[in-house]
């Protein structure tokens, strides 16, 4: 099997090699392909022990490196008459399915802020955070997301990582078009706690 490429138990195509299964236009793929590809340590050279997928350790200088999930803030703004602000995805994973405006957090950033860094960046507005809606991950993905509810009074707009963007009502919401289960997720956990 090729490396990054995880057996998921069902059938690859061959033509004298293994390729890597499609699905929903991403790469089934090891949870931690750093891991996976580090033949070396990073402080000495030796060749380090590895506990797939958390960390690694050289026993020839004791250095040890543990690999974590990767924060994503996310906001899901609202707008004074209580709509939903999501915007369609320009870019895969996810392209051209809703979703929320949302991203990786910075180093020297706080989570609130980079969730309103995101909505800037993606929709062109600022917000208010107003409340936590919750935390999302599973062991089988390499991010963990933390989603606010957030208040504008401004216009979003479009841009190329949100070429649609749409205040839906509640009950208007597109639920089979959402990009990921997170965002699934995160709506119902916010229209659950009004």
């Amino acid at each position: 099997m090729r490396a990054g490429v995880r057996d998921t138990g069902q059938a690859t195509a061959r033509a004298g090699v293994d390729r890597p299964i499609r699905v929903a236009s991403a790469l089934v793929a090891s949870l931690n392909p750093a891991l996976d590809e580090t033949q070396h340590c990073p402080r000495c050279g030796a060749t380090p022990a590895k506990d797939p997928p958390r960390s690694l350790r050289c026993d020839a200088c004791g250095f040890v490196l543990f690999f974590n999930p990767k924060p994503v803030a996310a906001a899901i703004p609202r707008t004074a008459s209580g709509e939903i602000i999501l915007l369609r995805r320009g870019f895969d994973p996810g392209q051209g399915l809703w979703t929320f405006p949302g991203g990786f957090l910075d180093l020297g950033e706080s989570v609130e802020e980079a969730a309103r860094r995101e909505t800037r960046e993606e929709i062109c507005i600022d917000v208010e955070i107003t409340r936590l809606v919750g935390v999302y991950s599973k062991a089988t993905e390499r991010v963990m997301l933390v989603v606010y509810e957030a208040t504008t009074t401004q216009e979003p707009e479009t841009t190329d990582e949100a070429p649609t963007v749409q205040a839906f009502i509640p009950a208007d919401l597109p639920w089979g078009e959402m990009a990921f289960w997170s965002t699934t997720a995160a709506l119902k956990d916010l229209l659950d706690h009004r």
